[in-house]
Formats: structure tokens, C-alpha cells, sequence
């Protein structure tokens, strides 16, 4: 995710090899919003205590559900062109509690669904 909000062209995230379907699509929408704006995104993004909340191995594409603390303080938006940082709400939430189905393909596992919960962590 890093990766490509950062990059205004969209070539160099391979955020495929980690995410499919929904999580892809979503991401790659809220990216081309963001860029369309003349905006990007710098800085980490940190995934903190990620845990198993439910987990299924045996059926045909096993799959999972992983509850994290999704932590985007260090993720500045700012302006593409001159860096200088684009104001943003100041009640928005940094840390935040999101949802996230994996499924395991024969690549590796993916991300095909992320649902943030709208609540802090």
C-alpha cells in the first residue's frame, strides 16, 4: 500500500502479489482518487498485533480472518508536485482496528477483503 499510494503512476507497488478481489480493487480505486487529487502518500504504515480470529485450512482455498491495529501516523498525504503537506481532519483516526480475510492461493497467500472497523486501537 505504501508503495502505491506513493507512486503517482501506479507501476511499482506488485501490491498484487499480496492482495486480489476486493482488497485490490478498493486499494487500487482509493490510490487513483488520491493521485487524481495531486496528492500522494509517504511515510509507513505499521500492521501491530495482527491476530487469527477465525481460520479455516480445509477447505478447497483455505482461508482466514485476521483482526490488526492498523497504525497510519507516520503516513503523511501531501501535495505530488511541491511535497508541502495537504491539510487533512483532525479527527480522523491514525490507529485503527481493521479486518482482514486472507485466502490462500497457489502463489502465496493474498489479502481479499480489509474492513476498517471505524474504531480506535
Amino acid at each position: 500500500m505504501e508503495k502505491l499510494y506513493a507512486d503517482r503512476s501506479g507501476t511499482k507497488s506488485d501490491l498484487e502479489k499480496y492482495a486480489a478481489s476486493a482488497a485490490l480493487k478498493n486499494a487500487e480505486a482509493s490510490a487513483k482518487h488520491i493521485h487524481d487529487r495531486g496528492n500522494m502518500a509517504v511515510g509507513d504504515v505499521r500492521v501491530v498485533n495482527p491476530t487469527v480470529t477465525r481460520i479455516s485450512l480445509a477447505r478447497k482455498v483455505p482461508n482466514a480472518t485476521i483482526s490488526s491495529c492498523l497504525d497510519i501516523s507516520r503516513w503523511e498525504m501531501v501535495d505530488a508536485k511541491t511535497k508541502e503537506p495537504v491539510p487533512l481532519p483532525t479527527n480522523r483516526l491514525t490507529q485503527y482496528v481493521i479486518v482482514s480475510t486472507v485466502e490462500k492461493w497457489p502463489q502465496g497467500w493474498r489479502v481479499i477483503r480489509d474492513e476498517p472497523q471505524g474504531k480506535s486501537c
